[in-house]
């Protein structure tokens, strides 16, 4: 049963190269969630959803099966997960349940469920939660994972970064408020309620709806909108510059790895699977990775 509960797991998780029925499960699933985001979307347009409102709902039923049989077979099958800190299978199955992906895997299911067991929910709360299993791809792909990684290496940089943005949100809001106040009450009537112009002036959006009239006001509202520029460039700054350090990171690890393989002249089958999984794992072309082997192999010879 263990061996059935590990290939299970292998199948349901992100495909190696080699697995076909892996990947093609993946692409099913995947193919399954952006069509239901698609079909959640025309299902808002009341014009569509009152013609083929039985094949929406038919198409629902059959989607929320298939995500509650995913979501019931990972918690059987990551009992076998040998990777997880938890010794005990109950303890992985908890693990699983409370991490990010199961938490949303649980979400992409209770929408359609929750009608069942309570009446009269809005409709349009459960659209816009049926919704959040777009975030089901991260099984599949490493990008919310890697955002996170990028802004936790940089977290005290970031931090800075919001912190300087927010002295910039409060500095702002407070001389506007001085400015403004007695031209309009109404708009600028406290420094919270100023703080709305403030955020959206530094964010570089200015929607428009409020704005100084006053010689000082605008003088003020100049500044910030310069202030936001400088604030914004330097989080987005901070962001990219993350993500390169860490494409860096990963194509030093996997140069290494490939050198340590390299350094008797002979590498093995084990070996190669292993910098193939590395090389996937950290989205590395093929074309990058002869390049890299024939790089290493120069050095050698030289």
């Amino acid at each position: 049963m263990l061996l059935s509960q590990q290939r299970v797991m292998e199948i349901l998780n992100k495909g190696s190269g080699g697995d076909r029925i892996s990947r093609g499960c993946d692409f099913f699933l995947s193919l399954l969630i952006i069509s239901n985001l698609i079909a959640v979307c025309l299902e808002s347009v009341e014009s569509i959803n009152a013609i083929y409102s039985r094949q929406l709902f038919i198409f629902e039923t059959v989607s929320v099966s298939i995500f509650l049989l995913e979501y019931a077979l990972r918690i059987w099958s990551v009992a076998a997960d040998e990777e997880s800190v938890a010794a005990t299978p109950g303890g992985r199955r908890l693990r699983y349940m409370g991490s990010f992906t199961g938490i949303i895997d649980l979400l992409a299911i209770l929408p359609s469920i929750l009608p069942l067991l309570m009446g009269g929910v809005d409709l349009r709360w459960l659209r816009v939660l049926r919704l959040v299993r777009l975030l089901k791809i991260s099984h599949y792909s490493s990008a919310l994972e890697d955002l996170f990684s990028a802004i936790y290496q940089e977290r005290r940089s970031f931090f800075a970064a919001l912190y300087l943005m927010g002295i910039a949100l409060f500095l702002c809001s407070s001389l506007m408020y001085l400015a403004e106040y007695e031209a309009q009450p109404d708009n600028f009537a406290s420094i919270p309620q100023t703080m709305w112009w403030a955020l959206i002036t530094l964010t570089t959006v200015g929607y428009g709806d409020v704005y100084p009239i006053t010689p000082l006001g605008q003088s003020i509202g100049a500044f910030t909108a310069l202030l936001g520029v400088c604030t914004v460039a330097l989080l987005t700054g901070i962001v990219a510059s993350a993500f390169s350090n860490q494409m860096a990171r990963r194509e030093a690890i996997f140069e290494a790895e490939i050198a340590a393989a390299m350094s008797d002249g002979v590498v093995t089958d084990d070996e190669q699977a292993h910098i193939e999984e590395l090389r996937e794992r950290f989205k590395i072309t093929e074309e990058h990775a002869r390049a890299i082997f024939a790089l290493i192999e120069e050095k050698r010879d030289h």
